[in-house]
């Protein structure tokens, strides 16, 4: 059975998009991303070229992120906004 990808988007089709859903949150984003760098021991790049890193070090990055965040909106939905994204 063929399924219908009329509208599909996403890595599945090839293509990627690495930008910020919300505009104004991009520079934040990016600051966490060298921050989030930082606390586990990855040298961020200072002319901001990653792609000099491994996928290794990449990946774990934005996986301390994603963890991050999440951690972040379960306290927002808990009622409790101790941390947030600066």
């Amino acid at each position: 059975m063929l399924l219908a990808t009329k509208g599909v988007t996403g890595m599945a089709r090839g293509s990627t998009s690495n930008r910020a859903l919300v505009r104004e949150a991009g520079p934040a984003l990016d600051h966490f991303k060298y921050e989030t760098a930082a606390e586990i021991g990855v040298n961020p790049p200072a002319d901001g070229y990653w792609g000099d890193l491994s996928s290794r070090q990449c990946g774990a990055v934005g996986g301390h992120m994603v963890r991050k965040m999440i951690e972040i909106a379960e306290q927002n939905l808990a009622g409790r906004s101790g941390a947030r994204v600066r």
